[in-house]
């Protein structure tokens, strides 16, 4: 078996993970404080819309903006040298797109169960809005923002249409395991085929169980036993 789309998807699932974890959370922090109920539905639907666009479409409008005759993707030519679509950093882009919903929608749950009261104790001590942030927030709504993380781990782990959109099939390049998997399909070749969804079943079960394992030590770590 040809483990190259093992590798290109778990470096780009890990790539995408650390960029989305943190716009995630600073995106729902950012919509949580405002202030201005319109703002927070605009907002809140721009951050979404990538979960309930079909991932084709999502891919379309990213190589629309990337492309070499657009202006960003020229940009990165003309001036870096650097062609983002057909490469491995478009499967990481493909990737941070289509998982960052998740990862905002659950960082914003998370906040949102944090006490309101505990926020307000932190103000009337004159804690700052970024201590408040780190040592309130961050500290009450960890197992839900890491909970987040892992579901968006395993959604650009997953990532096809878009990626077949930007980055296209080329093999030990941009070649990820839904790439694998589709290619051996076409070409017939079943027993590949079967191989590269065993392992991404196995890489998915495993996240899920560290999920279950992280939320249950969030209940005890509140009280459940």
């Amino acid at each position: 078996m040809d483990w190259s789309p093992v590798l290109i998807s778990m470096k780009t699932a890990g790539c995408s993970i650390a960029i989305a974890f943190f716009l995630g959370i600073l995106a729902a922090w950012a919509v949580k404080c405002m202030e201005h109920p319109w703002g927070k539905i605009i907002c809140d639907g721009i951050f979404t819309l990538p979960l309930v666009l079909p991932p084709t479409v999502a891919g379309f409008f990213l190589l629309y903006l990337l492309g070499v005759k657009r202006p960003i993707g020229r940009f990165f030519l003309d001036y870096f040298g650097v062609k983002i679509v057909f490469s491995w950093w478009a499967t990481v882009i493909a990737a941070v797109v289509m998982s960052f919903p998740l990862m905002y929608r659950s960082a914003r749950g998370a906040f949102e169960q944090v006490d309101q009261d505990l926020v307000n104790a932190a103000r009337t001590l004159g804690m700052s809005e970024w201590a408040i942030f780190w040592k309130v927030l961050f500290a009450n709504a960890a197992p839900g923002l890491f909970g987040g993380g892992i579901l968006a781990f395993a959604r650009g782990l997953g990532e096809f249409g878009a990626t077949a959109m930007i980055a296209g099939n080329i093999a030990g390049k941009t070649r990820t395991l839904p790439m694998a998997v589709y290619s051996e399909v076409a070409a017939g070749n079943m027993d590949k085929a079967w191989q590269y969804v065993a392992v991404i079943g196995a890489i998915a079960f495993f996240m899920v169980t560290v999920m279950n394992l992280a939320a249950i030590a969030g209940e005890r770590k509140n009280g459940w036993k």
